[in-house]
């Protein structure tokens, strides 16, 4: 949700934030609504005070024997007036609120131009991506172990599911766990365990809603299945007043995802990459405005060594204006290296989304000694997705009999296992 007060005061600015995301100046029929509804305000208070007064009047000149009736008269004609004003004011609150909730968050000043991925700007490489003649992808891997099955998820749910067997069910199981060790241990994520269906609120909260309503899922009674635990972790603060001195916060879960994946017809079919249901590490922190910076680039480090400590190459990009999500002011991505695709693939997203969310939630927070309140800040970010970094393991650590070797950072996590065989 973007502040109307600071369009009011500098709309060139805002329009040329969304110039940068690549659509048009609004400033001025936002501006336009808004100089509408403050209209009618003005005119509604302006009844009402005359309401009032007249009304005291009444009483007045009937005390003194004077003749009420036109004041009468005058009440309930305003009494009739003023609430159809109240109701078109509200109306436009409604429309000019939509137009505010529609409009991506605007990109800081550091991210780069441009319209898609491939004017994303790497930002480093960490690792040297293994050369394997003959590289499998993981699917290939998976299924030739006879622990990966899209067929046996196919009969129970359709396209984009998948089955684990065995220990590759455990690898998984393990992964998930080593994240949270590193984010809880390392980093001071406090590990949660949050709700998997939500109302509207908190859909809306995150901007999930209601712009992304095609990519989820809902049941039949209203909730929402949480596409990652972003959402119910950042509305723990929803409609919050924090002190100061609390922050930041740093939440953390593992949690299943649900995605519709709508619009990625014929994309990656093949595989584990684009799943409706995966696992996920998600880190989420709430910081003063002073913080959020800083907190960024920590909660990048934080992904970034889940990575390093698994030997897997990867390389962090700092994404473009057309690239970046919805709710972000600016996003690292970082691409894992896949031997059997041959390219480095997103496996975390870390973004700050300054005080964006934290409107759409109302969650505050005051600072010490002062009566007024501001804005938080959000940051979420992938600590990491919990099936692609099977898929990296999986590929990187392949051997040439078709077995897979287990990273030494895994092995107390697996019972001390170094191979996983068929």
């Amino acid at each position: 949700m973007h502040d109307l007060r600071s369009i009011r005061d500098n709309p060139a600015a805002f329009d040329a934030g969304l110039a940068r995301r690549g659509l048009s100046a609004q400033s001025g029929d936002i501006l336009a609504l808004d100089q509408r509804r403050r209209a009618l305000q003005t005119e509604f208070q302006e009844l009402q005070a005359r309401r009032n007064e007249a009304s005291k009047l009444i009483g007045a000149y009937k005390k003194e024997g004077k003749d009420a009736q036109p004041l009468l008269d005058e009440v309930a004609a305003l009494k009739e007036k003023m609430p159809a004003l109240e109701q078109q004011e509200k109306e436009l609150g409604v429309e000019l609120d939509g137009i505010l909730a529609s409009l991506p968050n605007l990109p800081a000043d550091d991210v780069p131009e441009g319209k898609d991925e491939h004017d994303n700007v790497e930002i480093r490489r960490v690792g040297t991506p293994v050369e394997i003649a003959g590289a499998k992808q993981h699917f290939e891997l998976g299924e030739a172990l006879g622990l990966m099955s899209f067929d046996a998820a196919a009969k129970l749910s359709g396209a984009r599911f998948t089955v684990l067997r065995g220990k590759l069910a455990r690898l998984e199981r393990a992964l998930g766990d080593f994240m949270l060790d590193i984010q809880t241990n390392e980093f001071g994520f406090e590990e949660v365990s949050p709700p998997l269906l939500v109302k509207d609120d908190a859909a809306f909260g995150t901007a999930q809603l209601p712009k992304f309503t095609e990519d989820l899922f809902q049941t039949t009674n209203g909730f929402w299945l949480i596409p990652t635990a972003e959402v119910p972790l950042t509305n723990l603060v929803n409609d919050a007043i924090l002190d100061s001195d609390e922050l930041p916060l740093r939440f953390t879960a593992r949690t299943p995802c649900f995605r519709s994946e709508a619009g990625s017809a014929g994309r990656d079919t093949r595989g584990m990459i684009r799943q409706h249901q995966f696992y996920k590490v998600e880190m989420v922190s709430i910081t003063r405005p002073d913080q959020s910076q800083a907190e960024h680039e920590r909660m990048t480090d934080a992904a970034e060594t889940v990575l390093k400590r698994l030997g897997l190459p990867f390389r962090t990009v700092k994404l473009c204006t057309g690239d970046m999500g919805f709710s972000a002011q600016k996003t690292y991505d970082i691409e894992v290296w896949l031997p059997g695709q041959g390219m480095y693939r997103e496996i975390s997203s870390c973004s700050n989304c300054g005080d964006f969310q934290a409107r759409r939630m109302k969650a505050r927070f005051r600072a010490k000694g002062e009566k007024n309140t501001q804005f938080l800040h959000t940051l979420n970010g992938s600590g990491l997705a919990v099936g692609r970094c099977l898929i990296a393991v999986l590929e990187n650590y392949q051997q040439p009999d078709g077995s897979i070797l287990v990273p030494e950072a895994l092995r107390p996590y697996m019972g001390g296992l170094e191979r996983i065989t068929a």
